[in-house]
């Protein structure tokens, strides 16, 4: 079993940055595939990006393709998910899970979730 805890949103201005961390408990971490959603008030959870267990392959969704990167860390059991040239619209809840297959968008085909974190990008 993975437990996972999300940290590192906040309130950040139009064309400002932030990166995003998942830190996860439990020595089977890095057989896991990790996606990043998110959600906002009144959507469907969304998914952004997903990154291989070994961090050798990762995809994005259009909506943040060329502005997002994730990236993972299994010696530290943490994934990241470095976010540029925000915009209000990116306004949300971002979630970190886990899925032992890769390649996967849904957001129930991932098991484990963590608690989320709030980011607020001001225009």
């Amino acid at each position: 079993q993975v437990q996972l805890a999300e940290s590192g949103g906040g309130l950040v201005q139009a064309g400002g940055s932030l990166r995003l961390s998942c830190a996860a408990s439990g020595r089977t971490f890095f057989v896991y595939a990790m996606g990043w959603f998110r959600q906002a008030p009144g959507k469907e959870r969304e998914f952004l990006t997903a990154i291989s267990w070994n961090g050798g392959a990762t995809f994005y969704a259009d909506s943040v393709n060329g502005r997002c990167t994730i990236s993972r860390d299994n010696a530290k059991n943490t994934v990241y998910l470095q976010m540029n040239s925000l915009k209000p619209e990116d306004t949300a809840v971002y979630y970190c899970a886990a899925n032992l297959n890769y390649n996967r968008i849904l957001w129930r085909e991932y098991t484990y979730w963590g608690q989320g974190t709030q980011v607020t990008v001001s225009s």
